[in-house]
């Protein structure tokens, strides 16, 4: 073979061995995209959160401890009416309502975090029922009993809490609402603070939200798999936006809070490691209306109820206080 085509033949096989080499690489990627979707958004997923090492119930006080107990016994005597809505998407949303005769028109909505439930915000209920509020707490889309087949992290989930709004409005008379979420739920009533809510939306309480969903998973990913953020995240937002209907970067918590104009109350754990405690302190800095920041000393994530319960129910009561409900 002549020395010319010698080179040729070797570098035509070189480009095929590129060629076959980059096809590896994209089908390792379109795979660990869609595993990564099927663990995070798809609903059903499995995906382990980083774990911290913060044990909430050996830092709460014993008269803490005693006051969740107690709440925890008055609520599983209540009685609750299970109530539904169909979302702008045609998804039946479930909820369950606990009224009081004396609320005269107050009403919270408890948002639960990611892969949870309803009931995983019962803890709350007595305190706001002793405060003269009607309880709504709704399942998010695509978990409990309510329909969907993907989570939304809260981007879609600002439009449904906007239809419980108007429901609590329409069929139960509420005159003053407040939101209530943790995590998820508190980046979910967040966002649907930059929407434009009736006026009886009177104030949000937001535990442990992030500021963005691209930002959380790429917290995520570096914590659970040591991986950077791109290219993985940005194929897995490509693939949520095909199947989900959203991407990573525009489920923003940041940029809805800029439109916010109601009085808020930001809370964090110095100790989250699930969302880390930066975040609190950009949406505090970026929120519009009225915000107010606690960071709880030695509270994990989500933990600052368990860790520090009538301090909680004392900076929340006078938070309610002000918007004169």
């Amino acid at each position: 073979m002549p020395y010319d085509q010698g080179i040729n033949h070797s570098f035509a096989n070189f480009c095929e061995y590129i060629r076959i080499f980059i096809g590896i690489v994209i089908i390792g990627l379109i795979l660990a995209s869609n595993y990564f979707y099927r663990e995070s958004v798809q609903r059903g997923g499995d995906i382990s959160l980083h774990s911290e090492d913060t044990d909430a119930d050996a830092l709460a006080d014993p008269e803490d401890q005693q006051l969740l107990e107690e709440a925890q016994d008055w609520y599983n005597e209540q009685e609750q009416i299970e109530v539904a809505l169909t979302s702008y998407d045609d998804l039946q949303l479930a909820a369950s309502f606990i009224p009081t005769e004396d609320s005269d028109g107050n009403a919270v909505i408890l948002a639960h975090g990611y892969r949870s439930q309803k009931e995983n915000m019962d803890e709350y209920v007595e305190f706001y029922h002793d405060q003269g509020f009607d309880v709504l707490k709704p399942d998010a889309r695509g978990h409990g009993e309510s329909e969907g087949d993907y989570i939304g992290f809260g981007w879609h989930d600002r439009f449904d809490y906007l239809d419980w709004v108007d429901m609590l409005i329409d069929e139960y008379d509420a005159e003053n609402i407040l939101l209530h979420g943790e995590s998820m739920g508190a980046a979910t009533v967040l966002m649907a603070s930059g929407e434009d809510l009736p006026d009886e939306v009177r104030g949000i309480v937001a535990d442990s939200a992030y500021t963005t969903v691209e930002e959380e998973l790429t917290h995520q990913l570096q914590h659970l798999y040591g991986l950077p953020a791109f290219p993985l995240l940005n194929i897995t937002s490509l693939v949520t936006n095909i199947r989900a209907g959203y991407t990573f970067t525009e489920a923003s918590t940041i940029e809805q809070i800029k439109d916010n104009t109601l009085p808020l109350f930001l809370i964090h754990g110095n100790e989250d490691e699930l969302v880390p405690t930066d975040m609190a302190d950009e949406l505090y800095e970026a929120a519009g209306g009225e915000p107010e920041l606690w960071i709880v000393p030695d509270a994990g994530h989500t933990e600052a109820y368990t860790v520090t319960t009538m301090e909680f129910q004392e900076r929340l009561q006078a938070f309610i206080e002000d918007l004169g409900m």
